[in-house]
């Protein structure tokens, strides 16, 4: 069975936003929605994430020591998301492969999957009826539907997995930073990643096994 998963090799990433932009014209996201954000990464991994304290581009240490690097950060599709069991209309789905998302048909926007992520901002609401930076529709013919009163979050765009892709977040990266693939089968090009590679993941405390991996 496949279980598929992310390594981002935090050594290569120049946070050029190339993912992030790839992912909100790939998914027509709206103008207050985004899946993927790179985050200017902070002297203790993840802290700056956690406690919501960052800034783009600014470097960190103390001059003339000063350190720039990049902390791209989306949903963690995990072996046992926070997310699914406490969703009370079943809008929170795992396929098989271990992708997670959010079924819009099914969300009544209660906001019971944001409370209980432990990855700050990785999904994100549509307060209102979705407005859109250009008067015509982009990306992928069967990107996401947004719906007003309901959660969003990356899906590893499953709809361009389905057809034999890969997510659009990998398609523009100018470094090469990103490996996408099946993480049981060690021929993929995500396990022979990891392989090997010091690697951390985001709050692996919290017990929920995430499955994307940052290579160090």
């Amino acid at each position: 069975m496949t279980r598929y998963g992310m390594a981002i090799d935090l050594n290569r990433c120049v946070g050029c936003q190339a993912c992030a932009t790839a992912c909100k014209i790939a998914n027509n996201l709206p103008k207050n929605i985004t899946y993927n954000t790179v985050y200017t990464k902070s002297d203790t991994f993840g802290t700056a994430v956690a406690h919501g304290a960052i800034a783009n581009d600014n470097a960190g240490g103390v001059f003339p020591n000063c350190v720039l690097t990049f902390l791209p950060v989306q949903c963690q599709h995990c072996e046992n998301p926070a997310c699914l069991p406490v969703c009370p209309t079943g809008a929170t789905q795992k396929r098989e492969d271990g992708i997670v998302w959010v079924d819009s048909s099914l969300c009544i926007g209660c906001r019971a999957c944001v409370m209980a992520c432990p990855y700050d901002n990785v999904r994100m609401m549509n307060e209102t009826d979705p407005e859109y930076y250009l008067d015509v529709v982009v990306g992928e013919a069967d990107a996401p539907v947004h719906q007003e009163g309901t959660v969003e979050k990356c899906t590893f765009c499953h709809n361009l997995i389905d057809r034999g892709e890969v997510p659009a977040c990998m398609q523009l990266c100018l470094a090469g930073a990103r490996y996408w693939g099946d993480l049981d089968d060690p021929e993929s090009d995500v396990s022979k990643a990891i392989e090997g590679r010091k690697y951390r993941k985001l709050r692996e405390g919290a017990g929920t096994a995430p499955n994307v991996f940052y290579l160090e």
